[in-house]
């Protein structure tokens, strides 16, 4: 038996329907020692770093740009990008976008920067509930 407290299979539109805020995490599985969150943005997070996790950003719905100091990584629908451990980062999304996040399960969501779009892991872990 697992201790996994998420279900095997998940309705990916499903889980987006439950998301009610921009920038708010939602953990929809565990695979190993990593979470899956889907999330709903839009504007700008802040500029920030994870230092000993790397990031998976899957686009799978909008239009997403990860700026780093010097460049833009451009993430169309259906996009997928790795965010190296340790790299500063600030996520933008002009329109409503809508993303897949597989990050460790101690990843805080704006690494040691805090903000009013902050969340801990307790709220991401809510949202999914």
């Amino acid at each position: 038996m697992s201790s996994n407290p998420f279900a095997e299979s998940f309705n990916l539109e499903a889980a987006f329907a439950d998301v009610s805020e921009y920038w708010s995490p939602n953990v929809v599985a565990q695979v190993n020692d990593q979470y899956v969150k889907v999330a709903k943005v839009r504007g700008q997070l802040v500029w920030h770093n994870h230092a000993h996790e790397d990031e998976l950003f899957f686009v799978v719905r909008g239009h997403l740009k990860i700026e780093y100091e010097g460049r833009v990584v451009d993430l169309p629908t259906g996009s997928m990008h790795v965010v190296p451990r340790g790299t500063p980062h600030n996520p933008v999304a002009t329109d409503e976008c809508w993303i897949v996040l597989i990050e460790p399960v101690q990843t805080k969501h704006t690494g040691d920067v805090e903000s009013p779009l902050t969340r801990t892991i307790d709220e991401q872990l809510r949202g999914s509930r």
